[in-house]
């Protein structure tokens, strides 16, 4: 009899703990049962302590490889996606502005509140303002056929432009009669530039003569050529122009076209102001361009005076473009115009507008800038072309 309760304390005893590790009763450590992790998806975040397990692929079954990575983007747009690139054209028209009082002295304390801009005859809202200097994006234009007095003069004065640039002023020297010659490239050394115009040998005429001398029209009595017997004029002749003035203050516009509009444009022309009719770009045209690219033309007249019909087309451009012309009288007048040209370009004021209420059916526009204060005289370039703006 107790061999027999023995038996079925021992048989109990067993009974229970193989009951205790199917249910995970104490003393033992029971395994979460958890969804399987299917392929492409990210596994839920583990519990503190757990350890960290990651799936792996079913026997048979091939996972999809991952997108490649495209140098253009870490994030491709996917489909279904519903972001877009925009792009946006501003429409901004930048004008620089020169204001002086009535003894041609620049005025640098106007406010942004005493400025108007009219479009097109409607006034516009600033949108941009500032009085800060800008660095230049220069390209020095010289006439090499001028008169022999003329050329002498500016011969005597071309290193004293060098000293109206500074370090962040970037300079270019072109001289041309009938095509442009460039004789240096854009650069940033003062030094360079100096020596540059030193060297610079401009050729001259004398005036009213087609081949550089006063004996043109050879021997003569009583007004008629000893070889021909044809009538002639005494002294020299009537000079036949081929100077091609438009077609270089192109070139030069296009060689500023791809500076930067965080730079100031200029042209520095040094010319008498003659021009042939053979060029292949006409006066339009080549406003046209330098008001595209934001180029402002200071022209240095040599040689004539204000009102003459040679000048009148170096005024036509400075004054389209918001430039300025200068007259030359002695060497020493001529070497401070130079210092005159750079002040007045790197010293203006910047007034930016987006067009509204314009007429978008024409492509040009025109520009007036007002200033309340009286007795300012205000220069800025007169339009601009809507196939022009960035």
């Amino acid at each position: 009899m107790t061999r027999l309760i023995s038996t079925l304390g021992i048989v109990v005893l067993f009974g229970a703990l193989a009951w205790a590790q199917q249910s995970g009763g104490p003393g033992t450590q029971q395994q979460e049962s958890k969804p399987p992790v299917q392929p492409g998806q990210l596994a839920p975040p583990a519990q503190p302590g757990a350890p960290v397990q990651t799936p792996q692929p079913q026997t048979g079954q091939s996972q999809p490889a991952p997108p490649p990575r495209t140098p253009q983007s870490q994030n491709p747009k996917q489909p279904g996606d519903t972001r877009s690139i925009l792009k946006v054209r501003t429409n901004l028209v930048i004008v620089p502005v020169t204001v002086k009082n009535r003894d041609a002295q620049l005025i640098g304390d106007l406010q942004r509140d005493e400025f108007r801009v009219f479009c097109d005859n409607v006034e516009q809202q600033i949108v941009y303002f500032t009085s800060d200097p800008y660095p230049l994006s220069a390209v020095v234009l010289i006439d090499d056929d001028l008169s022999i007095k003329s050329a002498d003069q500016v011969q005597k004065s071309l290193t004293a432009i060098s000293g109206g640039f500074g370090p962040n002023d970037e300079v270019a020297i072109v001289t041309y009669d009938q095509f442009p010659n460039t004789v240096s490239e854009f650069s940033f050394n003062n030094d360079l530039l100096f020596t540059q115009l030193k060297r610079l040998d401009l050729h001259s005429h004398y005036p009213g003569s087609p081949v550089g001398g006063p004996l043109t029209s050879g021997a003569t009595s009583n007004g008629h050529s000893l070889e021909t017997g044809a009538p002639t004029t005494l002294g020299v002749q009537q000079q036949k122009q081929d100077k091609d003035m438009d077609d270089a203050v192109y070139a030069a516009g296009q060689m500023l076209q791809s500076r930067g509009r965080d730079r100031r444009k200029i042209i520095f022309l040094i010319s008498d102001g003659n021009n042939s009719r053979s060029n292949e770009h006409t006066l339009d045209q080549t406003l046209q361009l330098l008001l595209k690219s934001d180029v402002s033309v200071y022209s240095i007249s040599v040689g004539h005076a204000l009102g003459q019909k040679e000048s009148t087309r170096l005024e036509r451009y400075a004054t389209s473009t918001g430039g300025d012309t200068f007259y030359a009288g002695k060497d020493r007048g001529l070497e401070n115009l130079y210092a005159s040209v750079t002040e007045q370009a790197r010293n203006q004021y910047t007034i930016t507008f987006q067009p509204q209420d314009t007429d978008r059916g024409k492509d040009y526009h025109s520009i007036e800038v007002r200033v309340r204060r009286p007795d300012l005289d205000v220069t800025a370039r007169q339009g601009y072309y809507q196939s022009g703006l960035h």
